[in-house]
Parts: C-alpha cells; sequence; structure tokens
C-alpha cells in the first residue's frame, strides 16, 4: 500500500515524524478494529536531490513486518515520537494520523446533550417542598419551577403567579374543561393543578421543569408520565420534627393539624413509590439542595436518559 505524503521542502522534520510514526505503529499490536498490513511503503515527494534523510526522489522505503506481541521494553522507548515543534508540522502530523488510520477525525459530541428533565417533588405537608424548591432555583441555571394553579385562598407573603395561581373555583373547573392541566385534584377541599402549556414553552427551551404535587397529584403523574419523569419524596427527620414546623407556621387550626398529620402518616407509606428519598433536615437547606442537585446530574449522566413528551 502506497502512502503518498508530500512535506515542505524547508520542514525535512515532517518528513522523519511520519517515517518514525509509521515505524512505531508498524511495531505495536494494532486493535482489529483498524488494520493494518503488515508492512508498508511510503512515498516521500521532494522536487529535487536527495532529502536530509537520504532519499532520493519517489524512492519507497519498507518498514518492518508488524511485531505479533507486545512490544519489549527497550522498543516501547525507542519508538517515542517528541511532540512536532510547529503548528505546520503538527497539522502534517494530524493528517499523517488520519491516513495511517484511514479516516478523519470527528468533530461531533461523544454522546449527544441530555434531555430536558421534570422533576417531581412531593413529601408530606410541611415538609418544606417550598422552601427546597426556591434556593434550588437560587443556585442552578436551566430550572423552571412550573406554577400551580390553585383555587385555594392566598396566603400571606404569597405572590400571585410565582407562588401559585390563584383562580377561583369557576376558573379552576373551565381549565379542566379545556384540558390545560396536566393533572388536577381536589386537596382539603381545594383544587390543585398543573399548566400544561407551561412545561411545553420551557421544554421546548431546554429548561428542566420542577413540578410541586402533593403524594396524590405525585400518583397521577405516575400514571401520566410513567418512568419519564423523576420523582423525589422530600421528609423531615422524624415525624416529631414535622408536627414542629407544621405548629410553627400558625396557618392551621387544631383540626386542620390533626387532619394533616394523620394524611402525612398515610403519605409516607407510598415512599417506595418514588425513584429518590432526600431528608431535609432542620437548618440543613442548602445540603438538601445538593443532594437534589446530584440527583439531577446522575439522571444526565445516564446512558438510558429519560424522555418525556408533554
Amino acid at each position: 500500500m502506497l502512502l503518498p505524503f508530500s512535506p515542505p521542502s524547508s520542514s525535512p522534520f515532517s518528513a522523519m515524524l511520519l517515517q518514525r510514526l509509521l515505524s512505531s505503529l508498524a511495531r505495536r499490536q494494532v486493535p482489529s478494529a483498524f488494520p493494518l498490513p503488515k508492512s508498508v511503503s511510503t512515498v516521500i515527494s521532494r522536487p529535487a536531490g536527495r532529502s536530509r534523510l537520504g532519499f532520493a526522489p519517489g524512492q519507497s522505503f519498507e518498514l518492518p513486518p508488524m511485531a505479533s506481541s507486545a512490544p519489549t521494553e527497550d522498543a516501547r522507548r525507542s519508538s517515542f515520537v517528541p511532540l512536532p515543534p510547529s503548528p505546520a508540522d503538527k497539522a502534517m502530523l494530524y493528517k499523517g494520523l488520519e491516513a495511517t488510520l484511514g479516516s478523519t477525525f470527528s468533530s461531533a459530541p461523544s454522546f449527544p446533550p441530555p434531555n430536558p428533565l421534570i422533576l417531581v417533588v412531593s413529601g408530606p405537608s410541611g415538609v418544606g417542598k417550598d422552601a427546597v424548591i426556591k434556593r434550588l432555583l437560587e443556585v442552578r441555571e436551566g430550572i423552571h419551577f412550573v406554577v400551580t394553579a390553585t383555587s385555594r385562598p392566598q396566603r400571606p407573603g404569597e405572590v400571585d403567579g410565582k407562588d401559585y395561581l390563584f383562580v377561583t373555583k369557576e376558573e379552576f373547573l373551565s381549565m379542566i374543561e379545556r384540558d390545560e392541566l396536566l393533572e388536577h385534584a381536589l386537596v382539603y377541599g381545594d383544587y390543585k393543578g398543573i399548566p400544561k402549556q407551561q412545561i411545553r414553552d420551557y421544554m421546548d427551551k431546554g429548561f428542566d421543569i420542577v413540578l410541586r404535587v402533593d403524594i396524590q397529584g405525585a400518583a397521577t403523574l405516575r400514571s401520566i408520565l410513567g418512568n419519564s419523569a423523576v420523582f423525589i419524596f422530600l421528609v423531615a427527620e422524624s415525624e416529631e420534627t414535622l408536627v414542629k414546623r407544621l405548629v410553627a407556621r400558625k396557618t392551621e387550626t387544631a383540626e386542620m393539624l390533626l387532619v394533616r398529620i394523620a394524611t402525612a402518616r398515610e403519605e409516607v407509606r407510598h415512599l417506595k413509590e418514588f425513584d429518590y428519598v432526600v431528608t431535609n433536615a432542620e437548618g440543613k437547606l442548602d445540603n438538601t439542595v445538593k443532594l437534589v442537585e446530584s440527583i439531577i446530574d446522575a439522571e444526565k449522566a445516564k446512558v438510558h436518559r429519560r424522555n418525556v413528551q408533554i
């Protein structure tokens, strides 16, 4: 096999480099994916006279046959090819490598970029879902929190369109009729639902989506999305800690607290239906968020990725 090669007349280094490169490849055990002939002939072309390596114009030289076993330590040392001293020689080396392998080097990504994720965050009331999501949005780019529509009254400090989309019960029922919600449920006497269009718009921009739902909503989403979404269950360190948080909120009556605690006990039974469980320990919000970020990073590094369609 003849590989024509014409280095610049002013750079004998390139010819020497290719000779040593081919000699090195000939002495090594080459994987079967890149078979080389048992001998390689290379034509060195110069305008006139002999090259500094002693070859006449158009003269061919025969390289030794490939070794059938791994080279010795001395052979490995002698086959070392130094880096070229100039950009022109490096370009020549690059072309020589491609010619020897019989293919060009691809500039395409080694692995396609990850798909946008849908993160379904759930857990008992009072576990800190809002605080975790808020902090996550502050420290990580490329995430959109889908604002849930609800018919419940707005609490002090909540912002319409940011914390929830506050609508009347009649408006919510109209959204259901128009099929505008991915899922909806009646929770503690009030409606909650996830608008579809928000998800589509931001996933088209490459954003990961965060959904905050109760256990009932998570079960509904699991039936709709299957394994295409990532389901994360937040828990407190203990039931006692959870009750203290509910009491500290001062947003429920004693009767409502009893309902929420009883509901929380039932909800924890569904923990095994989720992909991940994260403990939101008191005073360690940043640690909780780092765990959630680790889950996102791990999901994006998977070979078999989730692919969701809304």
